[in-house]
């Protein structure tokens, strides 16, 4: 079996892959050095909420890069079909010592998306991630018993945006932990349930989502929607399309970052309690 079958064979069965390899560890370095070496701007910008810094796919050159890397396209290729856009890019980095949590929740849950099976989320390790930094934890074949039912928590530690805890019993020993060298990545289903707890290490983790659609897709609880497109063709045109930027932070950047923001919100917030 050549490796995009077996890639589809083991995201089908688990809802997940991993570890697959993106980058060597060097090259995982120097994405984190010019994320250090930005970090100060990316503070003061306001991009962030919760723990999180987001749509930094719209913003900041080396993401965009990272976005077209080909070992990464060619495994969410094998899952949605050749013709992909990048619909939204996540920092979630938590401290050494911290107590930020993300708790068990459903993606798809809140993102408005039609087609649950033409989306791929790819987590890669900027570096090393493990339980005892706070990795991701799966619960294998969760994605398909289908959508359940969440309740918005706003904990002060979840890193979630509306503090969303899915519904259903997880039992502790059939939880899988994604533990990933720099450099690495895995592959999720929107469906699949799954959290991480908190970085009690001296580790900082580093970690960035991309959330992969195929063109086909499409938005149906926000008016509008965007997405960068990143291998193949759109034929569809269900989605504006968001410029690589030019420059780190340059005003149309920021402008385009407002636009997703706008639109997210309709369905991320959709019937929520503001706080």
């Amino acid at each position: 079996m050549d490796e995009a079958n077996c890639i589809e064979e083991r995201f089908t069965n688990d809802g997940f892959v991993f570890p697959l390899d993106a980058m060597t560890p060097a090259e995982a370095a120097e994405y984190r050095h010019s994320f250090e070496a930005l970090e100060e701007r990316i503070a003061a910008s306001d991009i962030g909420r919760r723990g999180q810094i987001n749509h930094v796919h719209t913003v900041l050159c080396f993401v965009n890069e990272i976005a077209r890397n080909d070992r990464i396209l060619d495994a969410v290729e094998a899952l949605i079909g050749p013709d992909i856009l990048l619909w939204d890019c996540t920092f979630i980095i938590k401290e050494a010592r911290s107590t930020g949590f993300v708790s068990w929740h459903q993606d798809l849950r809140y993102w408005g998306l039609e087609d649950v099976n033409a989306v791929a989320s790819a987590w890669l390790a900027l570096g090393p991630v493990s339980r005892a930094n706070g990795c991701m934890q799966f619960v294998p074949g969760s994605h398909r018993r289908g959508l359940a039912e969440h309740r918005d928590e706003y904990a002060a530690e979840n890193l979630l945006s509306r503090g969303q805890v899915v519904q259903v019993d997880v039992a502790e020993d059939h939880v899988v932990h994604a533990e990933l060298q720099a450099g690495q990545f895995s592959l999720h289903h929107g469906f699949l349930v799954h959290s991480s707890p908190a970085n009690p290490s001296d580790i900082r983790r580093w970690g960035l989502v991309l959330n992969y659609v195929a063109a086909r897709n499409r938005q149906v609880v926000a008016p509008q929607d965007f997405a960068m497109p990143v291998r193949g063709e759109d034929l569809y045109g269900h989605f504006g399309h968001v410029p690589a930027p030019d420059t780190d932070f340059s005003p149309e950047a920021l402008g385009w970052h407002g636009r997703v923001v706008a639109a997210r919100e309709w369905a991320q917030y959709g019937g929520a309690e503001r706080v």
